[in-house]
């Protein structure tokens, strides 16, 4: 597509395109690019468009709903002034350092890692607009989670505080003045530091990341710390919201959204001396406008003078030569595995040496979990009602189980596929193919074991949890969920490989993927539900008669032969979630052509 644009641009004989003709050259290609991608999908991809837009509709639909109560709960001035003013810049500002996270590494992958770009930088194209077409790219993909998550949230604003029109008008202009200024600060960052640290510059972008997300983490911890007696009290909102005034700096573009949404949502009848709401809010959103372009400006000033410079100098690097020795943390592991057969243990080595050299995945990991344990570790901080301890065990459960989800969603569906070009050298070993296969499930199920269960265990003890069955319900649940998601993942992802793509994200956001999620999500409910429902129904009050046949249901479902019921319901369910699609997947597997 790239050379085909190119080639229907003849340029000037013993001279490049001027700025003009070159710009409209990459917005040619981006709209014949666009218009590619959308026949194609809906030639061939309907079921994943409807799919995706259903469940698109029914999160934003669920959100609005949510923060439509939550605001009509907030409404009155007094809590208006002293909660939402806080919680938006708060918001904001996470989002921003998020923003400038996340356009970062994008833009490090499509400026320094892209085939398209290896391509364009063999053409007369000026640096600066490879990187603003690829940073138009950046601020698309970095964005349309906030757009997802934050629409519903602003119109249910101002749908609960009746909100003049103009307020619902400037969303939209507010939204895109913004998103584009952590986006340009992360591309400004990214050319820096590539620049000046070429030999860790992934490591060093992910570090900085997991130091952010780390601190933001500290920030929590101090916040529940502090206050361990009176939590969720009214006096621990005001000490916490006091912590939050660092993000009502006037300096901060979150600052300048915020404060310009509050105003436009203002009514001009309730303001009769001073400037209008509405040109208040004006002036914040030229704030935003200036700020965007300044940015902008800098980031395609700094591309024209570093970005050719850089990218030469990074593939110019001599390859350092690896010896080939065993690390001490394979060799621990090879040994520890003693009981799998040698070239099942050698392939899981091979997959877990590529997951610590790959910092976006074990940041990810890190990051995940980590969060999760900070929330076990201070549960018992947050006020609940003790005889409730063993379902919101459960509902812990449930939550490592969608962590767990997104991680085999998100890396292991698409092991297969990432193989790509590379798989006929698997293929020409003197190993089965289903080796192949059963090292990859080895390693999803064997390394997600140990954290899931320590999380849940450690649930159950911060819970006071004092009914020793119900902690092993947990933890068999627990290791049922790890089997059952990590074969799901393995054989879909055998069952459909996409051995042409080399992003693993791409890959985990198409249809496989959405459907490895659904499938995974639903088969947590299941587990979760088989086993949550009859110990509830134990622990609760099941001593009248049963008086209807769905008192009988209950009743029988709170005995201990429902408890028995449901959990070998939950061990079958399990065993048919692991079978079942490792059997799919390694038919698939042994039918693919190399």
């Amino acid at each position: 597509m790239a050379t085909a644009a190119v080639n229907d641009f003849i340029p000037p004989v013993g001279g490049l395109l001027d700025a003009h003709d070159e710009a409209q050259l990459f917005w040619q290609l981006r709209w014949r690019s666009a218009f590619a991608n959308l026949r194609w999908m809906l030639a061939s991809a309907r079921l994943r468009i409807s799919l995706v837009g259903s469940l698109s509709l029914f999160f934003w639909c669920g959100l609005f709903v949510l923060f439509y109560h939550g605001f009509t709960f907030l409404s009155s001035p007094s809590i208006h002034t002293n909660v939402i003013e806080p919680l938006f810049n708060a918001f904001f500002l996470a989002l921003m350092l998020m923003l400038i996270f996340s356009s970062g590494i994008i833009l490090y992958n499509a400026l320094f890692n892209s085939s398209e770009v290896a391509f364009l930088m063999t053409t007369p194209v000026r640096a600066q607009r490879i990187f603003q077409h690829k940073f138009q790219e950046a601020v698309w993909f970095s964005s349309w989670g906030f757009v997802l998550l934050g629409s519903p949230t602003l119109v249910a604003y101002g749908v609960a505080t009746s909100a003049p029109w103009y307020y619902f008008a400037l969303l939209l202009p507010f939204v895109i003045a913004f998103v584009h200024i952590p986006a340009a600060i992360g591309g400004i960052l990214c050319l820096l530091l590539v620049n000046r640290l070429p030999s860790v510059r992934m490591h060093a972008l992910v570090l900085s990341l997991v130091a952010a997300i780390l601190s933001l983490s500290w920030l929590a911890w101090t916040m529940f710390n502090g206050a361990e007696n009176n939590l969720m009290t009214p006096e621990w909102f005001q000490e916490m919201f006091s912590r939050l005034r660092f993000t009502e700096q006037r300096l901060l573009p979150s600052w300048w959204l915020s404060t310009g949404l509050l105003e436009a949502s203002r009514s001009s009848v309730l303001v009769p001396l001073g400037d209008p709401p509405w040109a208040q809010s004006l002036m914040y959103l030229a704030l935003l406008v200036s700020n965007a372009l300044f940015f902008n400006l800098v980031g395609v000033w700094l591309a024209a003078k570093l970005y050719r410079v850089t990218y030469s100098r990074l593939y110019d690097e001599p390859t350092q030569r690896r010896h080939a020795s065993t690390w001490w943390l394979d060799g621990a592991l090879i040994r520890c595995l003693f009981f799998l057969p040698r070239d099942v243990r050698l392939l899981l080595v091979k997959d877990f040496r590529l997951f610590r050299r790959d910092p976006v995945q074990w940041s990810q990991f890190i990051i995940s979990f980590g969060l999760l344990g900070l929330y076990v570790v201070n549960i018992r901080r947050l006020s609940y009602i003790p005889n409730y301890s063993a379902m919101i065990g459960f509902l812990n459960l449930a939550v490592v189980g969608l962590i767990l989800s997104t991680f085999t969603t998100r890396f292991i569906y698409p092991m297969i596929s990432l193989e790509g070009r590379r798989l006929w050298i698997l293929g020409l070993l003197p190993i089965h193919r289903d080796a192949i296969l059963w090292s990859k499930f080895l390693f999803a199920a064997i390394g997600s074991l140990l954290p899931c269960t320590m999380l849940v265990l450690v649930s159950d003890l911060m819970l006071q949890i004092n009914l020793p069955l119900v902690i092993i319900f947990h933890q068999i649940s627990c290791i049922v969920l790890c089997m059952g998601l990590s074969a799901i993942a393995v054989g879909l992802g055998a069952k459909m490989p996409d051995l042409r793509e080399q992003s693993p994200s791409k890959i985990a956001a198409g249809f496989g993927g959405t459907l490895n999620l659904v499938i995974s999500a639903a088969y947590i409910v299941v587990i979760v539900l088989l086993t949550a429902l009859p110990v509830h129904l134990f622990l609760g009050s099941m001593q009248e008669a049963p008086q209807t046949f769905v008192d009988q249901c209950l009743h029988f479902l709170g005995s201990r032969t429902g408890i028995a019921s449901g959990m070998a319901l939950t061990l079958f369910t399990g065993v048919v979630a692991t079978i079942w699609p490792m059997r799919v997947g390694l038919r698939a597997f042994r039918k693919l052509e190399l």
